[in-house]
């Protein structure tokens, strides 16, 4: 049992085992099962690999999002197993990155071997390995203060099997493991619905883009299914009910100024660069402070719906301004668009965002030292100009799609919130699991 201690503690961890309730116990790992290390068979002999035993490296593990792993990119024989350090691991054990990344771990669901970058835990209970999965999220700040090295940090397998492990009782170990797995299957879930709304965006915006909406709303037919519907233009495809007219034609262009907060007299404004515009949105949290003068105020202010492109860096790249504060100008790198014929800046938007992905506006950009689009350059770009209607109607069905992508985005950082305090009371043993095991 943990006994009280007076003194201050020495470093995190030990400060993390204090906090713990007095009725959980303390083990080495070395009490808890067999710490197992790995190995790499020779390359030099063909027969040690591409066998039946799959076969891991911390790469794999560092990447791996799921708590099981059940196949690895390289596989080993027999004779590969026991011509080498490698052991193999029986389903179920806790398999935990010690070299140059420490701390990343998965339980293997099938049996297989590590290389040396590795020391495994075989439990003499299997069925607690999910909660020290968990745990070692709390373990990892150790694993640094313990490890050496010169070319890489690493933790010796000695120094590994003496680390103490917070032990409650087995159901109350069953008990926290069962409801940060049931939270990470709900988190792994709508990271899933997430990644499915991007396929899904990708697609619906190049079929909008290049076929368009007819009047009863629907995606005209493909140009495969009615070649007679489509024209060809610089930017592709595409239908011939649009015109084709210049973004230059559709849109005033004005080029930010960069303003020096040391050298420019006048009054303290918000003031956005490059950074602060992301496909996302608008970053106020890359916003600055200078002083502007009484001719900048009129030239740079922002107004609701103006679209703001970056002329340099990842060229193209956009968003539509929607007064998260009441006034705000922008710098040099960036293009402030402006309708001039009713265009819809969300389409506008879309445009950009399908030629960046698809690398469409390379004819335009300027390569010097680095990557820029000029502001003639830019309002030279040909841009395909549906009615407005089908404008509005393309920009909504658009627009839809994003808010449910944000809307599934939202609820995943607020599960990943949620299971990160989870995590910090159940694991420290704050909000105990024990009336749950009484019901």
């Amino acid at each position: 049992m943990s006994e009280p201690v007076n003194t201050a503690p020495r470093h995190q961890y030990e400060a993390f085992l204090r906090q713990l309730p007095a009725d959980w116990d303390h083990q080495e790992i070395t009490q808890l099962g067999a710490v197992v290390g790995g190995g790499t068979p020779s390359r030099e002999v063909p027969s040690f690999w591409r066998g039946p035993i799959p076969w891991v490296t911390p790469g794999e593990v560092s990447g791996e999002a799921s708590k099981l792993l059940h196949d690895t990119q390289e596989h080993i024989s027999p004779s590969g197993l026991a011509g080498s350090g490698a052991n193999l691991l029986p389903a179920g054990s806790l398999l935990v990155t010690t070299r140059a990344t420490l701390g990343a771990r998965v339980i293997n669901a099938v049996p297989m071997a590590t290389n040396q970058g590795f020391k495994s835990i075989v439990f003499k209970k299997p069925e607690e390995a999910s909660y020290y999965y968990h745990l070692f999220e709390k373990v990892k700040p150790e694993l640094v203060r313990r490890a050496s090295g010169t070319t890489f940090l690493e933790i010796s397998g000695a120094e590994f099997g003496s680390i103490q492990l917070p032990s409650p009782s087995p159901e109350e170990k069953l008990k926290i493991a069962e409801l940060l797995d049931t939270l990470d299957t709900a988190i792994h879930q709508t990271e899933a619905i997430v990644d499915k709304l991007k396929q899904v965006k990708q697609g619906l915006l190049h079929d909008l883009l290049t076929r368009g909406v007819d009047a009863n709303g629907e995606l005209r037919p493909s140009r495969t299914e009615a070649p007679e519907l489509y024209q060809s233009s610089p930017m592709g495809w595409i239908p011939k009910a649009w015109s084709l007219e210049s973004v230059g034609l559709e849109f005033e262009i004005q080029l930010g100024k960069m303003l020096d907060a040391e050298k420019n007299l006048g009054v303290y404004k918000t003031y956005i660069g490059n950074k602060a515009v992301q496909w996302g949105g608008i970053d106020m949290g890359a916003a600055q402070f200078v002083k502007m003068t009484r001719s900048d105020l009129v030239r740079f202010r922002l107004a609701k719906g103006d679209l703001l492109v970056c002329e340099g860096g990842e060229v193209g790249r956009a968003a539509i301004w929607d007064e998260p504060i009441d006034e705000c100008y922008y710098q040099k790198a960036l293009h402030r668009l402006r309708p001039l014929r009713g265009y819809s800046p969300h389409l506008m938007l879309a445009f950009l965002r399908y030629w960046t992905s698809r690398d469409m506006l390379a004819d335009y950009v300027s390569q010097t030292s680095i990557a820029h689009l000029t502001q003639e350059k830019f309002a030279s770009v040909p841009l395909p100009v549906p009615e407005r209607d089908e404008q509005l109607a393309i920009a909504a069905r658009l627009m839809a799609q994003d808010a449910k992508a944000k809307f599934e985005d939202q609820k995943l950082s607020k599960m990943r919130e949620m299971k990160s305090g989870l995590m910090d009371d159940l694991l420290t043993g704050r909000v105990r699991v024990t009336p749950l095991l009484a019901q």
